[in-house]
């Protein structure tokens, strides 16, 4: 798309429509699998992985995370990952895609009957078709190597790229490895003199709500809320408090036996995490969405939430 640093870029806002140009000293292309599209010298070969949801109830006794090799592989293994919330992922595959790379990635048919071909193997009362009550997938970014056919699998380290545009790509990793990608990505940035800065302290800095286990323990918030969000659970009931002006009874109270998200949450996710829809509320701050039936449920909560929300930010608007 032509991006370099120091050019204008004509950018538009979608939630409101507005458009502008801006200008950066700096041009960071985080886009995943899509990188290839902003930044010519970045070939990928996606490789999709699917996941199974499986209710709790489908291996009762499960309670900690279950290896299971996958057949004619010496270094390959299907999980089976039990969830806070009670759900059972079991993943994942690893199926070459080519062609456009999807907005949503979809699961195939084949893939969750192998997944529950190699769980099977694992378990004496297996689980079967019936109790799959969603799926999901995405997509690793493979990197190409250049010169030969080869890949380098990036879906968990990652790779920083400097284009003879100016344009730095930082492509690769997972969610457990998000701030020392950006450490490196601003490193190249500081060593090429596109950006100034102090010592790195990424390292010494917590992240959002840590605290030791004791010191959470402690905490007199509810305990859904302490393992959600830590330190900051009281501020989560408080907020909701103030934005809903409801009792705490119906601010906390789960969706059902299998969805135990709250209300509090919901108001949260608009308030302090940048919520605007319903989609962002179930499919990106929680994960309902998952299973469809469960986000039918979760979905009237979730218009509530942003009506509240809506509602408290008008000071004239009664309550």
């Amino acid at each position: 798309l032509g991006l370099k640093p120091d050019a204008p870029v004509r950018v538009r806002d979608e939630l409101t429509g507005a458009s502008y140009d801006v200008r950066a000293r700096a041009v960071v292309n985080a886009t995943g699998v899509w990188a290839g599209d902003l930044d010519a010298q970045v070939r990928l070969r996606p490789s999709r992985g699917t996941h199974l949801v499986l209710r709790g109830s489908a291996l009762p006794h499960t309670r900690v995370a279950v290896m299971v090799p996958i057949p004619g592989t010496s270094a390959r293994f299907a999980m089976v990952l039990p969830q806070p919330d009670g759900a059972i992922y079991v993943g994942l595959t690893d199926e070459p895609v080519t062609g456009p790379v999807p907005d949503v990635p979809q699961p195939s048919e084949g893939e969750i009957d192998f997944l529950l071909g190699v769980v099977a193997s694992a378990f004496a009362a297996a689980p079967t078709r019936a109790d799959v009550v969603g799926a999901f997938a995405g997509l690793r970014p493979l990197l190409e190597v250049a010169g030969t056919d080869a890949t380098a699998d990036l879906s968990r380290r990652h790779a920083v790229l400097t284009s003879p545009t100016g344009v730095t790509t930082v492509v690769g990793g997972k969610l457990t490895t998000y701030r020392r990608m950006a450490q490196d990505t601003l490193d190249a940035l500081v060593a090429a003199g596109r950006l100034e800065a102090v010592p790195c302290r990424t390292a010494s800095l917590p992240l959002l709500g840590a605290a030791a286990p004791d010191v959470l323990r402690r905490s007199t918030a509810p305990a859904r809320l302490v393992r959600r969000f830590g330190t900051d659970a009281d501020l989560v009931l408080a907020t909701a408090r103030e934005v809903t002006r409801l009792a705490d009874e119906e601010l906390l109270a789960p969706v059902s036996d299998d969805v135990p998200v709250t209300l509090a949450e919901l108001a949260f996710a608009v308030t302090h995490e940048g919520a605007h829809d319903v989609d962002d509320l179930l499919d990106r701050r929680t994960r309902v969405g998952l299973v469809a039936a469960d986000r039918a449920l979760t979905e009237p909560l979730a218009r509530r939430a942003l009506e509240l929300a809506a509602e408290s930010s008008q000071p004239s608007a009664p309550r």
